[in-house]
């Protein structure tokens, strides 16, 4: 398979099943930034840390391929011929979400508790975890505004929004575990 197809040198690219819409029509941003933050969970799972941390990101980042062959999947596509939901069989499940509140509540479990929002950085692995935070609340709000114009299994958005939350909880846990910083943010009075 070449990497380069030519196809898209006038400024469009072809959906899931074939349709083509214009590159920056918000279903191929919804799904870009998906793309975008499973770069940046890669970043962050490359960088010293728990196992188990590592484990659970590259778990993430398989859900996010499944969440951005959701998003690249127009409505008309998703129903095959059978009637059989073409995507049914890669779902998201409630069990991710899950996975995602429990590993949540553990990690709370050995943190103080947070008395005030906190500046990200510190340490230069727990920057690169609120990137990638910063980066999952686009990608659910994209995926929210194709919501508004298209059908998007709720599910999806669902997900990404526990994970923008277990990213921050992730930092705040790496900022512990590293012994790092954690400032405060306290407002002018």
């Amino acid at each position: 398979m070449k990497v380069y197809t030519k196809t898209g040198d006038q400024g469009t690219t072809a959906l899931f099943g074939g349709t083509r819409v214009p590159k920056d029509h918000i279903r191929i941003e919804s799904y870009g930034t998906v793309d975008e933050l499973n770069s940046h969970i890669g970043l962050v799972r490359d960088q010293e840390m728990n196992l188990h941390y590592k484990e659970i990101l590259a778990e993430i980042q398989d859900r996010l391929f499944t969440i951005g062959a959701i998003l690249a999947t127009p409505p008309e596509k998703e129903v095959m011929k059978n009637g059989e939901l073409r995507l049914q069989k890669l779902g998201i499940l409630e069990s991710d979400i899950e996975l995602l509140e429990n590993e949540i509540d553990q990690m709370e479990s050995e943190l103080p508790p947070m008395t005030h929002f906190v500046l990200p950085g510190g340490h230069t692995t727990v920057s690169y975890c609120h990137i990638a935070r910063c980066v999952c609340r686009r990608a659910e709000r994209l995926a929210v505004h194709l919501s508004h114009n298209e059908p998007v299994a709720e599910v999806a958005i669902k997900y990404l929004n526990r994970l923008s939350d277990y990213l921050f909880v992730l930092a705040r846990k790496l900022t512990f575990d590293l012994k790092a910083d954690e400032v405060k943010w306290i407002p002018r009075k």
